[in-house]
């Protein structure tokens, strides 16, 4: 099931009109990168991407992370309120070839113990070929709330889709793979 023993191509889109336009700087992009490289154990290379807001331009950077750059996981912030030109799990559809929507399901149930707002959140996540995308929310202490509760299950996950072998630093994160 495992492809092969190199480092894992983590894609991180971040979605945002204004940090695509220059308009402000980018927290959230930085944010997952900072927990990914706590958590993560194996070695990892970051492809990182800003695109505005909107279903085509989400798909479309999804595409060609996952097609172009070769990434085992792709992880998304910003996007995913109810706002207008939220539309990144509406991209994250469009892109995929399967859903997974436990991982939203459990990001909005662990951001729910810090804030009511959380239920108000339309993360979710799929598969598209050896790749798994999931969405995170756009702010950064969310964005750790959110990937310490779903990351157990992602080494496992990409494991069984054939993507590169991730661990994690057990001290902080249990990965959980069935003997």
């Amino acid at each position: 099931m495992v492809s092969s023993e190199r480092a894992a191509r983590i894609g991180i889109l971040t979605v945002s009109d204004r940090a695509s336009s220059g308009g402000y700087a980018d927290a959230s992009g930085p944010a997952i990168r900072a927990v990914l490289a706590e958590i993560l154990a194996s070695p990892w290379e970051a492809v990182a991407r800003t695109v505005p807001d909107g279903v085509e331009s989400v798909r479309d950077a999804l595409i060609r992370l996952v097609d172009d750059q070769n990434c085992d996981l792709v992880l998304t912030t910003g996007g995913t309120g109810p706002a207008p030109r939220d539309l990144t799990p509406e991209g994250t559809e469009a892109a995929c070839d399967r859903m997974m929507p436990g991982f939203g399901e459990l990001m909005r149930r662990r951001s729910l113990e810090q804030v009511p707002t959380a239920i108000l959140s339309r993360q979710t996540a799929g598969l598209r070929g050896k790749a798994l995308i999931v969405n995170c929310p756009g702010r950064p202490s969310s964005i750790r709330i959110s990937l310490l509760a779903v990351f157990p299950a992602i080494p496992y996950c990409l494991d069984l889709i054939g993507a590169a072998r991730i661990e994690t630093d057990p001290s902080l994160i249990q990965a959980f793979r069935p003997t």
